[in-house]
């Protein structure tokens, strides 16, 4: 599972969930793909607990290709799961991902391997003419827009299922809950180099979508998270002490401006802006104060987590 790379072998991660009329089309565009470059290729189903019959699909598809591999969950654990266990069992250099449902096409990534060259770390699709009702698009541009935004990723859809991975990069990254959204996002954060390309995003022929608008609400907490592990995991003083020195200056200010006019001969002591100042300044010492702490709990941790790309040695002996 967690063996040595395999040079010129692409591996073919697909989540399933509920897919069952797609899966033998979508095997079929896949091997299609294949046939014309210089890549061999693995096909990894990962099956998150459907119950419509696909899991049978996957297996039929295995049996009759060497090259397939079929993960069943025992539940529906949600993308995120699915990706992460797929990406433990990718043996191929290159490693791309695309939903089941045929709205992306696998001719794209032998393109989008070759833009990953020398530059690039990672490739992530662009759905520019996207084919989904007016409902999921204009929330998907918000959604895009504000994320480019507040993580400095400047692409333009985070959330393509269809995406070129190097081995190195998918083995790296621990996504968990909603993450999977931000799968660009944490991969610059860690130092890898991110690009992107316009890709053909088709109409649903089958089944329904398995998203509902919950997962905005969701998405917003997530792009939260992707901030602070990426940001400050190892200095959250820098977070905390930030929204406490914020809190304490409005406070402080509040105060002087009070104080001047008691001086003044102004009773202060029933006016609502007094008790203000008084509670901003409070939250800014528990802000400090929960940094710090942090910080310490930071500094305690032994384990510390590093990327290393390559390491060149001389092989000489002088």
């Amino acid at each position: 599972m967690n063996g040595s790379i395999i040079r010129e072998l692409v591996s073919v991660v697909v989540p399933v969930f509920n897919e069952v009329e797609s899966l033998k089309e979508l095997y079929r565009q896949i091997s299609n793909t294949f046939k014309d470059v210089s890549f061999n290729y693995e096909v990894i189903f990962i099956d998150d607990g459907s119950n419509d019959g696909s899991v049978e699909i996957e297996e039929t598809i295995a049996k009759s290709n060497k090259n397939v591999t079929v993960l069943q969950f025992q539940r529906n654990y949600g993308k995120a799961a699915a990706l992460s266990e797929g990406f433990k069992y990718a043996r191929g250099e290159f490693v791309a991902t695309l939903d089941a449902d045929l709205q992306d096409d696998p001719k794209e990534i032998p393109v989008m391997i070759e833009q990953l060259g020398s530059k690039f770390d990672l490739i992530s699709g662009w759905k520019k003419k996207r084919r989904d009702p007016i409902t999921k698009r204009i929330p998907s541009k918000v959604f895009n827009k504000v994320t480019s935004l507040m993580t400095g990723v400047r692409i333009h859809d985070f959330n393509c299922g269809l995406k070129v991975y190097r081995n190195e990069v998918a083995k790296s990254l621990n996504i968990y809950g909603g993450l999977y959204r931000y799968i660009p996002a944490l991969a610059s954060l860690a130092g890898y180099k991110v690009g992107e390309k316009k890709v053909l995003h088709r109409p649903r022929e089958y089944g329904v979508s398995k998203y509902g608008r919950s997962r905005l609400y969701r998405g917003f907490w997530d792009l939260i998270t992707v901030l602070f592990l990426g940001k400050y995991t190892r200095r959250p003083l820098h977070l905390f002490g930030f929204l406490g020195i914020i809190c304490f200056l409005g406070g402080f200010i509040i105060l002087i401006y009070l104080t001047i006019g008691w001086l003044q001969g102004i009773w202060i002591g029933n006016r609502p802006i007094f008790f203000l100042g008084i509670l901003l300044l409070i939250v800014g010492l528990q802000f400090t104060s929960m940094g710090l702490l942090a910080e310490m709990i930071a500094f305690g941790q032994k384990k510390e987590h590093y990327i290393v790309r390559k390491i060149a040695k001389s092989d000489s002996n002088n």
